[in-house]
């Protein structure tokens, strides 16, 4: 058996199912674990990803608006590893490549004629489907229902000690800096299973775009910013662009020290096995007298506005 992957959550969901040794090809985005980066990369984005969160937006919008796709698949290094299986997605078209631009490069070139899995998780109950949909394109659903079962036990364990504090913080998930999104999809569900109150967005649902001064009227107790595909270090570098905004200085979460920063890329933006890893940080963060996780300094940091001197 020969698999490619082209999103990321499948990559982890292939080699949770211990089937890693049979990935041959992987996307641009593909990272974890570390020995797939020796994999042949067979896409790329057709926009420059450096820069901030205004000037992706605006690249992205740029290629959008000529009904283009925004990742590029080579048909000739698909065809070259002669996959049995391409496992793509159909979630967002901005956020990985789809099942569209697989099809078509299929079509093209690769003459192995694979079998395409399309994943679409909308919600926390469809990350679980999905792994088991991965195990039984591959042969192997015992295996994707144990792990699913492993992984909605110990998300059960939080959930049901988080029913037990007294008090739930109020959060605003912030998805995207410039322009400002809220996190929906399965975030949502996350926030209230950790013991907390989602404040913006809704679960199923993609994450909206949103006003400041909503934001700031409705004055959370827990800023929490993740922004899809940022690591901590690139988002340290786009908060000033939050934290100047007009009455940042008064929320709540600010007063308090409140404000988070979490690795969107690796864990809340990406949904596969570890969104178990996704909700201890939220509960760890939100009730730490109760959860202590250990994510704090990789998984997420406080940030603290002491370099901000423009503020």
């Amino acid at each position: 058996m020969r698999i490619v992957s082209l999103i990321a959550s499948a990559t982890e969901i292939v080699h949770e199912l211990g089937l890693g040794r049979y990935q041959v090809g992987r996307s641009h985005e593909c990272d974890y674990p570390p020995e797939v980066k020796r994999l042949p990369q067979v896409t790329e984005p057709k926009f420059e990803p450096d820069g901030t969160s205004y000037e992706i937006d605006q690249r992205v919008k740029a290629i959008l608006q000529e009904g283009l796709s925004v990742y590029r698949v080579h048909a000739d290094k698909l065809d070259a590893l002669k996959p049995d299986v391409i496992i793509t997605q159909s979630q967002c078209a901005v956020c990985a490549v789809s099942e569209m631009d697989v099809e078509e490069a299929v079509r093209q070139m690769v003459s192995s004629k694979p079998k395409i899995v399309s994943l679409e998780p909308n919600t926390l109950d469809d990350i679980f489907n999905d792994i088991q949909k991965v195990a039984e394109a591959l042969d192997v659903l015992t295996d994707g229902l144990r792990l699913t079962a492993t992984l909605r036990r110990r998300m059960d364990i939080i959930a049901e000690a988080a029913r037990k504090v007294e008090r739930e913080p109020r959060v605003a998930c912030i998805e995207w800096i410039e322009p400002l999104m809220v996190a929906g999809n399965w975030m949502p569900t996350l926030v209230e299973m950790a013991g907390g109150e989602n404040l913006f967005g809704e679960a199923g649902r993609h994450s909206p775009m949103i006003e400041w001064g909503t934001i700031r009227e409705a004055d959370p107790d827990i800023l929490f910013v993740c922004p899809c595909g940022y690591s901590n270090e690139q988002t340290l570098a786009e908060m000033p662009s939050l934290s100047q905004l007009p009455g940042y200085a008064d929320l709540t979460a600010v007063k308090n020290n409140r404000v988070i920063v979490a690795d969107g890329n690796r864990f809340f933006n990406r949904p596969g096995p570890r969104v178990v890893e996704s909700l201890e940080i939220l509960a760890e963060i939100f009730h730490p007298d109760r959860f202590q996780f250990n994510h704090e300094g990789t998984g997420w940091l406080r940030y603290r506005e002491t370099t901000d001197k423009n503020r």
